[in-house]
């Protein structure tokens, strides 16, 4: 073992004692250099047969543990629901696009989504906006956005961190073994799958999940798998899907049609709108309950 461990290992060190702290357990430095994933789930496990745990600090901790399972594809945010800009629209529509966004960094694209050429930070844009005023001259925002850095799809969520935090950035274009544009990730991505969310005066409750009156839940087909199991506390397998959509269709084997249902993992999924070969609707209850009439 090297008498100088690494920056992810410092960190997570770091952030687990803090949280075993808020937990009521604590571990000392020496036990925590020399502890494997098993034996600190154990001393977890063991606190939460002592006493009734606080549910978010346990959810913290499994993400922790779980960082260096999980791959950057686990939690980016899929091309085909990024929001990006286009290189070539007019500078009033690329500000427009900016102020309505909740993000602060947006991908750059010209001629093609999959051709992202920079990622355009809206502190950026305002300062160039308010130089314009001044002279007069013309937005640019090739020359505004910064260089894209991309990182492989199959990058541990644990090294992904450590290579933002080394790197000072927040955000990263994701590609798969051939070099084509999967996704994006950014760091609060990574840092909600140890927290949960990071919610701000911005953001929309559980983007793309509402629930009905009649108890059932209505889930955009883009939504992460692992996000609908954190709001609703559910526990659908993610292993060999991301999205909802993603599981109906590993499961089923097929791409369903427009009403037909489907029940596995104690859920009763009916799919309400699909685009070409997307389900990008869902309706979901208890598989015990009784569908509705038309369902």
């Amino acid at each position: 073992m090297s008498a100088k461990r690494s920056l992810p290992s410092r960190l997570l060190n770091a952030v687990i004692r803090r949280l075993l702290r808020m937990s009521g357990l604590t571990l000392s430095p020496e036990t925590l250099v020399f502890a494997d994933r098993d034996d600190l789930h154990s001393a977890l496990e063991a606190r939460h047969r002592e006493r009734d745990p606080v549910q978010r600090d346990r959810n913290r901790l499994s993400g922790l543990f779980e960082l260096q399972e999980l791959e950057v594809s686990d939690v980016m945010r899929h091309r085909t629901v990024m929001r990006a800009l286009n290189a070539d629209d007019p500078p009033e529509v690329l500000v427009r696009t900016v102020l309505e966004s909740p993000y602060t960094r947006m991908p750059v694209w010209r001629n093609s989504t999959e051709n992202i050429i920079g990622v355009l930070h809206a502190k950026d844009l305002l300062r160039t906006l308010a130089d314009v005023e001044a002279d007069g001259a013309p937005v640019d925002v090739v020359k505004i956005a910064q260089r894209p850095w991309f990182v492989p799809d199959s990058t541990s969520l644990k090294d992904q961190l450590a290579a933002f935090l080394k790197r000072k950035v927040h955000f990263a274009v994701v590609v798969d073994e051939y070099g084509e544009v999967q996704g994006i990730v950014t760091l609060e991505d990574i840092l909600e799958e140890i927290v949960g969310d990071i919610a701000d005066e911005h953001d929309i409750e559980v983007r793309g999940v509402r629930q009905e009156a009649d108890g059932s839940i209505l889930v955009d087909g883009s939504v992460p798998i692992r996000d609908l199991n954190r709001a609703l506390g559910w526990s659908l397998p993610d292993q060999e899907a991301t999205t909802i959509a993603g599981l109906v269709i590993h499961e089923s084997k097929l791409i369903p049609e427009e009403r037909q249902a489907f029940t596995f993992h104690g859920k009763r999924f009916i799919v309400l709108k699909r685009e070409k070969n997307r389900i990008t609707r869902l309706r979901i209850r208890p598989a015990a309950e009784t569908a509705l009439p038309g369902e």
